[in-house]
């Protein structure tokens, strides 16, 4: 039988098999009480027609929206990631979606709030997940009106108590980058790090200032520089660390994006990685094993963080309880070729 020219349809498959269009929707419709020779040979008529039929009706399901402030970078890919393959698992689907910047002394205005909950709301998202994104007064009372359930991955701002946040343990990462550089007998140790009022970043430098002082090894305030977690910040903090009379002999970067900075600013100066300068970045991501030497780094669980948030969004929105508001996942110092002992460089010249 030749494919017939034109458009295709019900009648015209029918016709060639022999039997009524309405057997012909049968088929289509995978109904049971066709006999399986109709069956096989309305099936054999459709492919050789080409038929496709009309569009099905989509299938509804649930929607999570998963929104960031600022630029998408190696970190937040990661964690995108592991929220769409948690949801891939649990047949909900992730929309991705940007919210600007507030300005910094105003916050969210209560208008601009609630259209973005109306928003929410109209599209039917069965809840919502804020990835490194600051959330104003005005945002979590639209929310709670809204009854959004809502769940923040390393919220930009310190949230309130009540409010779900998943995290990892960056006290302890930031502790374990610092100990790893002084046992390596380096004691002019700085940091370069993210926004002042991030809680990550602030655990991050507790840690290390915690290893600092139980060593005795004092911090000169020239050598905390805090700014974004993105490579721009690396070289604008690594330029002016490296340029200091007395510049430090080792850095802790607070992502991985910012030891890439450094690394350039080192580049820019001569300076060899690791044997003029020791660094140590944070995240684990792909840059961090690409890099010229690779880092070494404090590894977060990315990809389980934004898995975690998913899962706890949908506990949410399925009025279940949370064992907590806040999920610290481990931390582990990951050693490779940016940091070695102080004095090495001098060493190998004599």
């Amino acid at each position: 039988m030749s494919r017939l020219k034109g458009r295709v349809t019900l009648a015209t498959v029918a016709g060639s098999a022999g039997v009524s269009i309405a057997t012909v929707s049968k088929v289509l419709n995978g109904r049971s009480d066709v006999s399986p020779a109709t069956r096989a040979r309305v099936q054999d008529v459709l492919e050789k027609h080409g038929y496709v039929g009309r569009r099905p009706e989509p299938v509804q399901r649930d929607t999570v929206e998963l929104f960031y402030q600022g630029v998408v970078n190696a970190y937040s890919v990661e964690v995108i990631q592991g929220v769409v393959e948690a949801g891939q698992a649990a047949g909900v689907d992730v929309v991705l979606n940007s919210r600007p910047k507030h300005p910094p002394s105003t916050g969210a205005a209560p208008g601009r709030a609630a259209t973005w909950i109306r928003q929410l709301i109209a599209n039917d998202r069965r809840a919502a997940i804020g990835l490194t994104s600051e959330l104003s007064e005005a945002d979590l009372a639209a929310l709670s009106r809204a009854r959004v359930p809502m769940v923040v991955i390393d919220p930009a701002n310190t949230p309130e108590p009540d409010v779900t946040s998943v995290g990892s343990t960056n006290f302890a990462g930031g502790m374990a980058a610092a100990q790893h550089l002084l046992s390596l007998g380096h004691r002019r140790i700085a940091y370069i790090g993210g926004p002042p009022t991030s809680r990550c970043n602030q655990a991050r430098m507790s840690g290390y200032r915690n290893a600092m002082e139980s060593v005795g090894a004092g911090i000169p305030p020239e050598y905390i520089w805090l700014s974004d977690f993105l490579y721009d910040d690396g070289v604008a903090g690594g330029s002016a660390m490296l340029d200091l009379p007395d510049r430090p002999t080792a850095i802790f970067a607070g992502s991985d994006e910012v030891a890439l900075g450094v690394l350039e600013a080192a580049r820019a100066r001569g300076l060899r990685v690791p044997e003029e300068l020791s660094l140590v970045g944070f995240d684990d991501t792909e840059v961090a094993r690409l890099a010229s030497p690779p880092l070494t780094t404090v590894r977060q669980p990315l990809r389980e963080m934004g898995a975690v948030a998913l899962r706890t969004a949908l506990q949410l929105a399925a009025g279940e309880p949370v064992a907590s508001h806040h999920v610290e996942l481990a931390t582990s110092l990951i050693v490779r070729g940016s940091a070695t002992h102080h004095g090495l460089s001098s060493i190998a010249a004599s």
